[in-house]
């Protein structure tokens, strides 16, 4: 009788089909040539390793400083530890890198190209990440941010049903149809994320063109828990993967096989995460300019966190404005990338060129994380703070609560990055959206029950030091 042991014996890893090939083996007393030749057809495919060496990636960034030095040399490695998964073809970093995560994590500002892959861990929990650009004309900027703060929604969770905006049929069928996206949960947050923003750096934007005068409208956000529950199960189905066909590849590097039944389908619930992204900002365009009585002149959008396909090879933007035509089915206008709230948003061409892979840098990324930003500013009230960054501008949080990690100070500086937009040729700048103003979702944890029981613990730690402290003086 033939035993697992056995199967190891002949250096077979073992794993699920051991009990049905054992079964099979012994129920027609196979061995020698016809032993091996069935297990030929049920084994395990080998395993892939990972290549000898990274795959060399462009560098499309400088410092001029130690902190920006350090960033870079963090964001290298991460790359260099990537550019060796197998289905990597080549890569670029762009002046807004900065780290997101432990080592071999593709950085913000990353572009990665796989054949034959979808890496779900490379396009992020925030899939379709994205800016729209609404031009209304002569409007007032005041009353467009005004509007915009009574119809918009930051933070967590979802409208109330009588404030949910519909969710269209045809995206609506797209989700009911795809296996991914199919869930009562997935159904449920498509339809009450619709319209909402989420929290950290997104942000509703209302300036003045540079070129025109008009008022322009600009929204960030991506996919809020649609996105998410997306990006959730397609790790679990690329573990699986990882598992099957190449342990020695980072658990947030592996990938779907794109021609696999389920690379199929997952591809086809991004391109309806896409839609209903698009949506979701659509709806408060829309709304703000009817409240409003504005006439749209012009609107366009773009992604920065998505995976765009051109043939076999799939592009993993985390972070990356897409310049090449081929990338955007639906293009109306040229691309959109913000640097912080009080700065400009640039209006952008470009084309694809051997370093940039067909994209630009996203925004104007961080040096620092929030904490240690946060930390950098001990010594200054979050008021003194936020009077000093935003004068000049009508920077609104919409929670009241000032985020200090989401102030200018909190990223890289803007007209640097401008200037290594320029130097690396990534895109030419055609028009500036100036600030008026800016809505963000704030520290809406400042008031949070766990935050608020930290800080009572922290407080009677402390105050049972001191009653020690107290003790040991008689």
């Amino acid at each position: 009788m033939v035993t697992g042991k056995d199967l190891l014996a002949l250096g077979l890893r073992p794993g699920k089909w051991f009990k049905a090939a054992l079964e099979h083996i012994n129920a027609y007393n196979l061995e020698g040539e016809a032993l091996a030749a069935y297990l030929d057809t049920v084994k395990p495919a080998p395993q892939i390793p990972l290549l000898e060496k990274p795959v060399p990636f462009h560098e499309n960034i400088s410092a001029d400083t130690s902190v920006e030095q350090a960033n870079i040399d963090y964001v290298k490695q991460s790359m260099q530890q990537l550019m060796r998964t197998p289905t990597v073809v080549t890569g670029a970093i762009m002046p807004d890198a900065c780290p997101a995560g432990p080592l071999g994590t593709i950085p913000v500002g990353g572009v990665v190209v796989a054949r034959n892959a979808i890496h779900p861990g490379m396009h992020s929990a925030d899939i379709c990440c994205s800016v729209m650009l609404t031009i209304l004309g002569k409007v007032e900027p005041k009353s467009v941010l005004d509007a915009a703060q009574r119809i918009t929604h930051f933070g967590p969770g979802g409208r109330l049903p009588e404030l949910q905006f519909k969710l269209p049929e045809e995206i609506e069928a797209e989700f009911q149809a795809n296996p991914f996206l199919n869930s009562l949960r997935s159904l449920n947050l498509a339809r009450a994320h619709l319209g909402t923003q989420g929290d950290g750096n997104h942000f509703l934007y209302v300036g003045i063109s540079r070129n025109t005068g008009d008022t322009v409208l600009v929204t960030h956000h991506g996919s809020r828990g649609v996105g998410a529950a997306l990006y959730t199960q397609g790790m679990k189905v690329a573990e699986r993967f990882r598992q099957a066909i190449s342990l020695e590849t980072a658990p947030q590097n592996a990938w779907i096989p794109s021609e696999s039944v389920e690379g199929e389908q997952y591809w086809a619930a991004l391109q309806t995460v896409r839609k209903w992204t698009k949506q979701n900002h659509l709806c408060l365009h829309e709304t703000i300019g009817s409240q409003l009585g504005a006439a749209v002149q012009q609107r366009y959008w773009n992604e920065h966190n998505f995976v765009f396909r051109d043939g076999d090879l799939f592009y993993h933007a985390k972070g990356a404005t897409p310049l090449d035509p081929k990338f955007m089915p639906d293009i109306t206008g040229p691309r959109i990338i913000p640097l912080n709230m009080a700065q400009p948003i640039l209006i952008v061409e470009g084309t694809t060129t051997e370093t940039n892979l067909g994209f630009a840098p996203h925004g104007a990324g961080r040096n620092l994380s929030r904490t240690r930003h946060k930390y950098s500013k001990i010594g200054q009230t979050k008021e003194d703070l936020f009077a000093e960054e935003t004068q000049g501008i009508d920077a609104r949080f919409f929670f009241n609560q000032i985020d200090i990690s989401e102030l200018p100070s909190a990223y890289k500086d803007a007209e640097d990055v401008k200037r290594q937009i320029v130097h690396f040729n990534l895109a030419t700048t055609i028009d500036e959206i100036r600030p008026y103003g800016c809505i963000m979702a704030g520290d809406w944890e400042q008031d949070a029950p766990w935050r608020k029981k930290k800080l009572a613990k922290e407080a009677a730690r402390l105050t049972a030091d001191d009653s020690q402290a107290d003790c040991s003086a008689l």
